[in-house]
């Protein structure tokens, strides 16, 4: 039986838990019987709900594994005052149980269509959703040719190390290319990755597609390299988890908006709320008590999609939205400004 059918939420427990690195540690996910495969489209996210005493905590996750397979995999590296990452790194045990919302993004192997070459680029936790994307390139023994290029700190803190080693030495195909801040133990480059590097570990860069997932930084430096460099856009690829973010240019136009008190309400639950124009939906839908998810928070899963009936909002990302939608009203609410009286519907 395929995952979520019939739901746009599943109850999952954890099936095994191991370390990647240092701060890093894996993990998979499957059914209590295992009776459940799982369809996604490789280098997709998850949202994962994770119950704390007072709430569930939901955060979005890239998938590790190959699809059709009776487990998701996926990776989470320790984030400083990170609740969740800290949770699953330090207290998460087999057996727990997690919810897990359906695969979405954008940036996966099936609609960023590959040329005959590629070149992966991604740093920290990015390898995620490039590995899956390799992996399932190659599970299909696909002659794509791979440059795999990964920065991280040293040999004890690259992600999936031995893995990449075992598909490199068994594709002849994917061709790894890590730069390491400190090399020491391995036969690979010693760098911090810049334009210059881009071009030495991938001469032929512009005959090929390229795949960038990893620190806002480093995928943000990667970008103005691929264009310094006059890579064809058309033919660039990049995952994130934050939306885009409109930025006004004239300074003194955007200071002067007053701030004002506007009203939001749901009358589907009898509720209503006051608030200061210019704030997030999410927020005054929570101080309400109504039953909105709020899971990534970044306008990437979609699971706080409402309907703003009647009102004026700004929206700051519609990833998961339609054009129908987007014309009927619907919005993600953590990526929705609020902009005068509005009147919401969670249906």
């Amino acid at each position: 039986m395929l995952a979520w059918q019939h739901t746009d939420s599943i109850e999952l427990i954890c099936k095994d838990k191991w370390s990647e690195t240092p701060d890093t540690v894996s993990f998979s996910l499957g059914s209590f019987d295992d009776d459940i495969t799982f369809d996604f489209k490789p280098g997709q996210f998850v949202t994962l709900g994770f119950s704390f005493i007072e709430n569930i905590e939901y955060r979005a996750y890239s998938i590790s594994s190959l699809p059709k397979k009776n487990v998701l995999q996926f990776t989470v590296k320790r984030v400083t005052s990170g609740r969740v990452s800290n949770y699953i790194n330090d207290s998460l045990v087999v057996g727990d149980r997690v919810t897990a919302l359906k695969p979405a993004g954008s940036f996966n192997s099936v609609d960023c269509l590959p040329a005959q070459k590629v070149v992966m680029l991604s740093a920290g936790c990015g390898i995620t959703p490039v590995t899956s994307m390799v992996k399932q390139w190659l599970f299909e023994n696909s002659d794509i040719e791979i440059d795999f290029i990964h920065q991280a700190k040293n040999k004890e803190n690259t992600i999936y190390f031995s893995e990449l080693e075992t598909m490199a030495k068994e594709h002849p195909n994917f061709h790894l290319k890590l730069l390491l801040k400190d090399s020491q133990g391995t036969e690979y480059q010693q760098g911090r990755f810049d334009k210059e590097w881009l071009q030495r570990l991938c001469p032929d860069l512009h005959q090929r597609t390229a795949y960038l997932c990893g620190p806002v930084s480093f995928m943000q430096d990667t970008k103005a390299y691929l264009e310094a460099l006059s890579f064809d856009m058309t033919h660039f690829f990049e995952e994130s988890f934050s939306p885009d973010q409109k930025v006004c240019d004239n300074e003194q136009e955007a200071s002067s908006e007053e701030s004002r008190t506007v009203t939001v309400s749901v009358p589907t639950f009898g509720t209503e709320v006051e608030t200061e124009s210019g704030a997030m939906l999410m927020d005054s839908l929570e101080k309400m008590g109504v039953p909105v998810i709020a899971a990534c928070r970044s306008g990437m899963c979609g699971s706080c999609k409402c309907k703003v009936k009647v009102g004026e909002i700004e929206r700051t990302s519609v990833e998961t939205l339609t054009p129908e939608e987007i014309e009927q009203g619907f919005v993600l609410a953590c990526s929705c400004k609020i902009k005068s009286d509005v009147e919401v519907s969670l249906n």
